[in-house]
């Protein structure tokens, strides 16, 4: 079935990238499930999802190297579908596994995409020697890239990426293969980059989303199941924090006054050698900690702990893509029943 085909979207779109309703289908199962999602100018936005989500067929899709089955989605105002040249022109793509030529020298490499990407003598040699102090080259420019490590040739790639000084850069998986320190230039580069480009960053490591970007799209099962700002998707994680105190006292009054501690919503209460262990679960938006403090001190009761256990964005990961699994699964067994 041809690509259900919209068009929208121009020059003068405040969207860097949009998309909307996009499905891609292979055979009868959906990789994409009718995703919308906008970035704009300037941002660093992290794709995130488990192997198999549909990351990189959806990256795939805005660079123009596969069509999708419908929907519609455009870069820098332009149609992925009926303008993919003009597309072309204003990215820069880095692929999970970067095709590079490794009987070239990176150099002689770098020229050679110049030269297909339109760019006269000076130009080239201009931007060769931009990107290669960018991306950390000048060491081993001149080597075969056949003799680089797997972490030089993803910096090759990236070099490759920027050197027509695209607006938009699509990254997939760019850490892959780096050591440590390299990981963290990377993260300072991309910051960097942020200055002159728009950056969607994919990737499944979530300390690398959750250090490099200023928002998060998470994936799973072809659908959006979450997106936001670190702040937004904090809120949501606070949902599922719980509180922990440790009080010495009599323990049916602890908990009775606990348990009317505004934003105390549930209470367990354990004794651990004569201090009463409670853990708590708070209302949305509700940290009763302060409230409590001035509880155990107006009872003269001996605090020993007062902590806040926030779950961590892997927990909310892995809780929402599992959530979006199950339905999936669930949805496939009422189909074939």
């Amino acid at each position: 079935m041809p690509p259900v085909i919209e068009v929208f979207g121009s020059r003068r779109d405040s969207h860097m990238i949009k998309v909307k309703n996009l499905t891609k289908m292979y055979g009868d199962r959906k990789a994409v499930n009718n995703i919308s999602f906008h970035i704009d100018e300037g941002e660093i936005v992290g794709f995130l999802g488990p192997n198999g989500a549909g990351k990189t067929t959806t990256l795939r899709i805005l660079t123009c190297y596969m069509p999708a089955s419908s929907g519609s989605a455009s870069v820098a105002g332009h149609d992925v579908f009926t303008q993919s040249m003009d597309v072309r022109r204003v990215i820069g793509y880095l692929p999970e596994s970067t095709p590079l030529d490794v009987h070239m020298r990176a150099r002689e490499y770098l020229n050679f995409r110049g030269k297909i990407r339109g760019l006269d003598r000076a130009t080239r040699e201009s931007a060769i020697k931009r990107v290669a102090d960018l991306c950390w080259l000048g060491d081993f420019i001149d080597r075969p890239i056949h003799q680089l490590s797997k972490g030089m040739k993803q910096r090759v790639g990236l070099a490759d990426a920027l050197l027509h000084d695209p607006k938009v850069l699509i990254l997939d998986e760019p850490t892959v293969g780096l050591d440590p320190t390299q990981i963290r230039e990377t993260r300072n580069l991309i910051h960097e980059l942020a200055k002159r480009h728009t950056v969607l960053l994919s990737s499944h490591i979530l300390p690398e989303v959750e250090a490099t970007c200023q928002r998060t799209i998470i994936i799973a099962g072809g659908s959006i199941v979450a997106s936001g700002s670190p702040e937004e998707l904090k809120a949501r994680i606070r949902e599922g924090s719980r509180l922990i105190a440790e009080l010495s006292g009599d323990k049916a009054q602890i908990e009775q006054a606990v348990a009317k501690v505004r934003g105390v919503s549930k209470l367990e209460c354990a004794n651990d050698n004569g201090w009463n262990r409670l853990t708590l679960e708070t209302s949305k938006d509700a940290d009763p900690r302060e409230d409590i403090y001035k509880l155990a001190k107006e009872k003269n009761w001996s605090l020993r702990e007062l902590r806040l256990e926030q779950g961590s964005l892997e927990e909310f990961f892995v809780r929402i893509t599992a959530e979006q699994m199950a339905k999936q699964r669930s949805h496939n067994r009422e189909v074939r029943a």
